[in-house]
């Protein structure tokens, strides 16, 4: 009979490293895996989507000696109003085609959530590229900026 019995000898160094190998791989595996994962809070949104900080902005324009304030009133994801502040009679009777074009353009803006792609008659068109820019100005104030 005869058996071949092997006998191995493990040094307790051997282990204790094999041991320290094992748990260090578990935990860069845990490391990636809570890294890398997929976040559940996050909202899927298009590329265009524009995020504001909530609240009241204005820009001012300057018309001879009066001075009109456009103020864009946004919630966290659009525009919620579009106005003029104030709007006194000494405007209104030099510049007739302000309020018009204002609302015209502010109906515009409400509708697209944009500045893009405004139309407005050619009779406004200077006011209306007056009031544009002062809209865009107020919403760069009011964007996220990251």
């Amino acid at each position: 009979m005869s058996s071949k019995t092997k006998i191995v000898v493990l040094r307790m160094k051997e282990i204790i490293y094999t041991a320290i190998f094992i748990g260090l791989g578990i935990l860069l595996i845990t490391l990636f895996l809570v890294m890398f994962r997929p976040k559940k809070d996050a909202v899927t949104t298009s590329g265009d989507a524009v995020l504001y900080v909530p609240g009241v902005y204005t820009s001012a324009i300057t018309l001879s000696s009066q001075e009109v304030n456009v103020q864009v009133t946004v919630d966290s994801d659009k525009i919620t109003s579009v106005s003029l502040i104030p709007l006194s009679e000494a405007v209104t009777t030099m510049y007739p085609l302000m309020q018009p074009a204002m609302d015209s353009i502010s109906e515009q803006i409400l509708k697209n959530q944009s500045t893009e792609n405004i139309s407005y008659s050619q009779d406004t068109r200077y006011t209306s590229g007056v009031l544009l820019k002062a809209v865009d100005q107020a919403l760069q104030k009011a964007q996220i900026t990251e």
